[in-house]
């Protein structure tokens, strides 16, 4: 993974100096909150509803074991004992007091780390795919470029204020597993025919209040390009985006008013200026970057199954692990280790201090000292010997972090919600919980297949709801009573949908009667072994809806229904209207 340079280090630790300071002033009232806000956001400090919140970057979700124990020890001396790791695969603090965070960030410095460009109108923490470098299905490891485009992006003085905050993410592999098409600029590796490496670029994604697909703006383009071409893209968005409106500004808006071959030929007109300058990436720096990321010391192993099949046909929570959390490597006598953070019963993406370092520990003794964030605010071991498995599961288990639902129902993600964050509108942590407890049982999951089922407490997104297969968001709290739209057929990845809200909104109390009643008709509905978003895409929302709010089954029988209260909200809070 890269390691800092004497000019990172010097970088960073100047900053937690100067942050020192500026803190020392908040706490004499030299500075007034008003003064000091917008300099503790650009260290990632939030305030939320109960303390201090501190987001931590993690570029492209990669850390050592070292930095995990960091993580852990935030969390016992400064925190209350865990963290929160997010959809943009960094980490969150919830309970931070404002006296400790220059210590904090002193610390974070101490292993390669800070939390710059986690908030604030800048390029935030660049993103990739968790599996990268070792994924079975990747053409080219997306890595380097991600690197490169963090110390690019970082403290880049053109885009330091821009109209709103900017996501990029990188994807290397066949399948996407960066949610490349819903980010402001999403960036495929791939090769052409020739076997040159390139980008597919899409941009003007996003989700939040007006959730849109990224367009195509270029097919392939040529590797050495990659910072001149998005720096002509973030320069027409720097002129033209809105200022005016906060809940306008993203670079979606602005593409979809120019329409994306308005929108492209500006941006050629512009790159034409930048194109083979002082941007253009050369092999030399591309061979630096990516030095860093050379693979392991892979043993060669010639039995790949090493007891498993055995000990699986012996062992069924096992076998359902080896089928949910395990996915394939490259290397065929190694495999990729998905550590899931929903048991049921716990915060989803919430990890105790005791489970990081027991993580980073696992990852010394089987993955080489490394590990990823997954955006679905998981944990990855992407370098198990096969003839580890049964040795790190028993572990994992032992850890709370052998639950075996991957891609399933309770494979829940979620944002922090109105227990924490000042924008929510509603509780997601609780009602994760109370979902998750409802269909506990493993084997019902497996059963039913891949669900994506996603919560925000509010219509800015953090939890991904408007591409979730289904899709939970807090709506409002009125009345001491809180209420939430349901949608269906949101997707990311390959074939990137956003989901289409069902009706009016429901309290908290009768969420995990509508989710039965979505996975009755879906048991209805479906086609042998066809996946739910495959039924939802096929059917539409219709049967589902007509089952969620009848009054009569079909056969006539009176229904155990909820008598649904009239929602604040009949119509989509979000909308393509613009």
């Amino acid at each position: 993974m890269y390691r800092y340079d004497q000019y990172d280090q010097q970088i960073v630790n100047e900053r937690v100096a100067q942050y020192r300071d500026q803190v020392r002033r908040r706490l004499s009232n030299e500075l007034a909150e008003e003064e000091f806000r917008p300099l503790r956001l650009q260290n990632g400090l939030y305030m939320q509803i109960h303390a201090y919140m501190l987001r931590i970057a993690v570029p492209y979700g990669l850390l050592s074991t070292t930095q995990l124990r960091m993580f852990a020890h935030i969390a016992r001396k400064y925190d209350r004992d865990y963290g929160h790791f997010t959809t943009r695969q960094n980490i969150q603090f919830n309970w931070i007091k404002l006296e400790d965070t220059p210590d904090i960030l002193a610390d974070l410095a101490s292993v390669e780390m800070h939390a710059i460009q986690t908030s604030g109108n800048c390029i935030r923490n660049i993103t990739s795919d968790e599996f990268a470098g070792v994924a079975a299905d990747e053409v080219v490891d997306p890595r380097p470029y991600a690197e490169i485009l963090r110390q690019w992006s970082t403290f880049h003085p053109e885009f330091a204020y821009l109209p709103r905050k900017f996501k990029i993410a990188v994807s290397g592999a066949e399948e996407d597993r960066a949610a490349i098409a819903v980010h402001d600029i999403g960036l495929s590796v791939r090769k052409n025919t020739q076997g040159e490496v390139g980008f597919r670029v899409f941009v003007g994604g996003g989700l939040g209040r007006t959730p849109i697909i990224g367009k195509v703006i270029c097919e392939f383009l040529p590797w050495q390009h990659v910072m001149t071409y998005i720096e002509a893209i973030l320069r027409v968005y720097n002129q033209y985006g809105r200022r005016d409106n906060i809940y306008k500004a993203r670079i979606k808006i602005l593409v979809k008013a120019l329409g994306i071959e308005e929108f492209k030929r500006q941006v050629e007109n512009e790159w034409a200026a930048l194109k083979d300058g002082a941007g253009t990436l050369t092999s030399e720096e591309l061979n630096r970057v990516s030095s860093y990321f050379t693979a392991p010391a892979y043993e060669n192993i010639a039995d790949t199954d090493s007891g498993l099949t055995s000990f699986k046909s012996e062992n069924k929570a096992f076998a359902s692990w080896m089928q949910r959390n395990v996915k394939p490597h490259r290397i065929p006598s190694y495999a990729i280790v998905v550590l899931s953070l929903k048991k049921t019963g716990r915060a989803p993406g919430d990890a105790s201090a005791e489970q990081m370092d027991a993580v980073a520990d696992l990852a010394d003794r089987f993955s080489f000292g490394e590990l990823r964030i997954t955006h679905k605010q998981n944990l990855v071991l992407t370098d198990v010997k096969q003839s580890d498995l049964i040795t790190l599961w028993k572990i994992a288990a032992a850890n709370n972090l052998a639950s075996p639902n991957i891609g399933l129902l309770s494979d829940i993600i979620s944002c922090p919600g109105a227990e924490f964050c000042t924008l929510a509108n509603a509780r997601s942590i609780p009602l994760a919980k109370v979902i998750a407890e409802r269909f506990d049982s493993l084997d019902f999951q497996h059963d039913i297949g891949e669900i994506e089922l996603n919560i925000s407490g509010c219509m800015n997104a953090c939890g991904h709801n408007s591409v979730g297969h289904i899709g939970i968001t807090g709506v409002e709290k009125k009345d001491h009573e809180e209420w939430y739209q349901v949608s269906l057929g949101g997707s990311k990845g390959n074939e990137s949908s956003i989901g289409k809200i069902i009706g009016p909104s429901f309290s908290f109390d009768q969420v995990p009667e509508v989710i039965e009643r979505i996975l009755q008709v879906y048991c209805r509905e479906r086609i042998e072994a066809e996946r739910f978003i495959d039924t939802v895409r096929r059917v539409g929302i219709k049967p589902f809806k007509e089952s969620v709010y009848a009054t009569e089954i079909t056969d006539g029988q009176e229904d155990d229904v909820l008598a649904f209260k009239p929602a604040q909200y009949s119509e989509p809070l979000y909308s393509p209207r613009f």
